[in-house]
């Protein structure tokens, strides 16, 4: 299992890396990653706010369809 994972990531990157509009929205989807994470870590209640963060991914990905 953690062959075929490993083998997906490194497809992954060296797509994201030959092309310039993939890196544009890779960069783009880690800064939301972080800043998500900076929220979470902010918060008094942790898994509280990563369970509205997860929400909120969600319902992106809902919308999107």
């Amino acid at each position: 299992m953690a062959f075929l994972l490993r083998h997906i990531v490194k497809f992954a990157a060296r797509k994201i890396a030959a092309d310039p509009v993939a890196r544009d929205q890779a960069t783009r989807a880690a800064r939301g990653v972080a800043r998500e994470v900076k929220q979470i870590a902010k918060d008094e209640d942790p898994a509280k706010a990563a369970g509205r963060a997860m929400r909120r991914a969600l319902d992106k990905l809902n919308s999107a369809d």
